[in-house]
This record gives structure tokens, sequence and C-alpha cells, in this order.
């Protein structure tokens, strides 16, 4: 059986449109650019028209729009380059909690190396900016806000028109205008860039859009203060140094050029798909939490979380069967620190899968996958459930508890042991009891409140435990029905 990739939102395989061009230009767009010589005039005739093509889909101009060796190396050179082009002005950056994981490098590198700040702005439970904190965040000033168009791991699309209206009135008030960073990888190729979003600088990845990889794409507006944190050489208006790639770039614009042919329609049957996944895994598998705005969303992505399951075990289950899925879980990606995006929004981290549905996915594809996924969901809880049976992740009383009360020791445990024993263990409290859970795992400082919160429980927040370890903390639940 072929395996189905569900991951588009990591990266695509390359578009058959692109793939021409590429091999096309291969022959015609090797030489330099900026040469005078036949190749390299035939070569700096392909970027130029890859970048109007591309600077039509952005509604940028074309000398606005430069190509980068990533969508990573665009979001560095777009914060770096505002922050210093605008540093005798603030140095204070501005960024969502739920930025990709590059602005947030960015931000943080960029103001420690101006002597500045990096002030995060938090998020609801459905992924969307605060913009009432926003408001208060942008009466001190800035040097760049960074939001995202649409989030990457959950979908939700940000309030970029509530957002220019905040930018608006800062310009005419006493701090003055703060330069929009706007990332739009997430989006580009599925959903129209917004006319009215007043960005200042724009960035994009091709591979996320079935281009190549290895080519991003920074769009800076005409009267941006801007300037290089980095040694400039004459390419690219001196915006993004070294030679640039001008096959993968003429590549990238065809695949770009035939996603927007299609895009309504496309995004229409990706809409029709997500939404019947998120019908189905809520009617079909157990204890799950859907995240991320169910309207407000880009039409190729779902995100859930199921309860007492490890992200990990879902993915290679998958994986063996077939699919191929992300997750935002911890103890993924060699790293044991949850999704930065869902702790911001405050939902389960653990038994995180991320579907983000390619372009040509074929309905029967979805249906095979929502007929296997109750099955392995089942098999991955199981399994966790009877590595639950070491001593160590049984209730222990410690014999000072107060009557009603009890202590679970889940320290050395990962994800998700100790929500399963907080899970069995509630039970066994009475209405108005608590539970204390000692727990070392990163992640239960996010799974158990969110747990709480998901089953009507009171979480009643945590202490340090320094006599069981540096990383021990006490987690305190009451049972509320």
């Amino acid at each position: 059986m072929n395996s189905v990739f569900l991951d588009a939102a990591s990266g695509e395989p390359m578009d058959p449109v692109a793939r021409e061009a590429y091999m096309a230009a291969l022959d015609d767009g090797w030489a330099d650019p900026d040469r005078l010589y036949r190749e390299g005039r035939r070569a700096r005739m392909l970027l130029d028209a890859a970048r109007e093509a591309v600077a039509e889909v952005l509604r940028a101009r074309p000398d606005e729009t430069v190509f980068t060796a990533s969508g990573t190396a665009a979001i560095h050179l777009a914060v770096a380059g505002l922050a210093q082009g605008r540093s005798r002005i603030s140095r204070r950056i501005l960024t969502s909690a739920i930025e990709h994981s590059a602005v947030l490098h960015a931000a943080e590198f960029t103001a420690t190396r101006l002597g500045g700040e990096h002030v995060t702005v938090p998020v609801t439970r459905l992924g969307e900016l605060r913009t009432d904190v926003l408001a208060q965040s942008l009466s001190g000033g800035a040097a760049v806000l960074c939001i995202q168009y649409a989030n990457h791991e959950v979908g939700t699309i940000q309030p970029i028109e509530r957002v220019r209206e905040l930018l608006s009135a800062a310009a005419s008030g006493a701090t003055g205008s703060v330069p929009l960073v706007m990332d739009a990888s997430a989006a580009l190729g599925h959903m129209p860039m917004p006319e009215s979003a007043n960005w200042a600088v724009l960035c994009g990845s091709a591979r996320k859009w079935g281009g190549p990889a290895g080519v991003g794409v920074l769009a800076v507006r005409k009267g941006t203060r801007f300037a290089a944190a980095w040694p400039e050489d004459e390419r690219e208006q001196g915006r993004a140094p070294g030679p640039v790639n001008v096959p993968a770039i003429l590549a990238a614009a065809a695949a770009l050029r035939a996603r927007e042919a299609e895009r309504e329609a496309i995004a229409a049957r990706h809409r029709e798909l997500v939404d019947r996944i998120r019908a189905q895994v809520a009617a079909t598998v157990p204890d799950v939490e859907i995240v991320g705005d169910p309207r407000r969303r880009l039409p190729h992505i779902v995100t859930f979380s199921c309860l007492y399951a490890s992200g990990e075990a879902l993915l290679l289950e998958l994986d063996r069967a077939g699919y191929s899925v992300s997750s935002g879980s911890s103890c993924t990606a060699s790293t044991l620190t949850p999704s930065h995006v869902l702790e911001a929004m405050g939902v389960l981290s653990h038994g995180n899968l991320r579907i983000s549905l390619p372009w040509r996915i074929a309905e029967e594809e979805v249906d095979r996958f929502l007929g296997e996924l109750p099955g392995v969901v089942a098999r991955v809880r199981a399994e966790a459930a009877s590595a639950d049976s070491s001593p160590t992740a049984q209730p222990s009383a410690s014999g000072t508890e107060a009557p009603g009360s009890e202590t679970i020791d889940a320290l050395g445990l990962m994800c998700p042991i100790p929500v399963i024993e907080l899970a069995k263990r509630i039970a066994h409290v009475p209405v108005g009891g608590t539970i204390r859970v000692l727990a070392d795992d990163p992640a239960a400082r996010l799974d158990i409140p969110a747990w709480s919160e998901l089953r009507k429980h009171s979480y009643l927040g945590e202490q340090p435990v320094p006599e069981r370890g540096e990383r021990a903390v006490a987690y305190l639940v009451r049972r509320e029905h």
C-alpha cells in the first residue's frame, strides 16, 4: 500500500510544474544574472520574470521583492534588518507568543544584540492574538511588530485587520508608527494575501507551496527603515547576501503561479476534507481535543490532541501504518520541550497530531486514514497504560495529606503517564478533595492544567519539591464533580 503524506505544512514535494521549470532553467539560467554577457542576460531575464510573478501574488512591487536562501533566512533578515534600521527609535521587539520559532529566535537574538527587549503578546485558547494586550504593548512603542498571517501548527488566522487598526492608531499617537513583519509562510498558496494588512516586510518559504527547498522570499515596502545587520554585498539590493539560485527561484515562481491559479478550488476541497476530519475524529476517537479556531483557519490544517497517548508513539505507529504526520507534543523531534504554540494556547500537548493536506491529496486517502486512526490511538493508549505498571507510577499516600486528598508520585515518568495516573485516581477522591501530582517531565506543567480545564476540575497551582530533585514539581488539582 502506498504511503500517505499528511505533513504538507512542513513542506511539499516539488510541484510537477516547478520541476519542469527547474529542469529548463538549468540550461538557460545557470549563469550569474549580474553579468553582461548573453548567458548572464538570459539568467537575468528569468530572474526578473520570477520576481514579477512572485511579487504579484504577494501584492508587492517587483523592486520590493528579493529572494533568500530559505524561509528561515528571510525571517531572520526581516527581523534583524528592521530592528537595526529603527534602533535609534526603539529597541523593543514585539511578537505574538505563537510565532514560528525562527521569528522568536531572531527576535530574542536581535533584541539582546541591540541591548533591547523581546516582548511576547499572548493568544487565546483558540490561538488568536490577544489584540487588547497588543494595544497596551504598542503604547510603549516598538522597533518592530512580528505577527504571522496564520499559524503553522493549528491553522488559526490572525486578526490582521484589527492589527492594522491598532498600528494606525499607534502611528497617530505619541509613540509613533511601528512596522509590521508578517510571516506568510503557512498561508502563501493557500490564502490570498490581505490587501489591507499594511505590512512593512513580508516573508515566505517556497517549499511550503510546492517549490524547491532553498528558496525564501522577502518583500520590503518602499520607505521602510531597513538596514543590513550583516556584511552587505551587491546582490538582491544588499538585503540577502550571497548569489541567488536562478533555476530554483524560477521553479518556486512557477509553483506559486500554479497554486494561485487553482487556489480557490483546492482550498474549498481542502476545507471540506478538514471539516470531515474534525467531525470524524471527534466522533470516533474518545477523549480527544481538537485545537485551533474551527472557522477562522487555514483550509488544509487540522490539529488535535489524544488524551493518554504519547505523541511520539502515535507518530511511529502511524508511520508503520503508512501515514506521515506531524506532532507538537513533547518527546518528539529530539526534544523534551512541548510545542511553544500549544503551551501559549494552554491546550494539551501530549498525544498531539497535526494533519496538513498536500495539494493533490485524494479523498480516499483521507478516508483510509480516518478509518485506521481510532485503532492506532487505542493501541498506543493500551501500551501507555501497560507501561504504567511500575511501582513508582502508583499513587502513594505520604501520610500527611488532609482527609480527601491523595498524592501521585510520577517522578521520572514521561508524558502522558502523569496525566494517565491523574485521570485514574481522581475518581477515588471525593468531590472537593484534591490530588497532588509529583512530576518532573516539563510537559506536565502544560498538560495537567489543560487536562483539568478539559475535564472541568480546578487546577490549584504548582510548587517546587526540592527535596525530591531540582526539577520536581507538585501540581494540585481539586475534583469538582
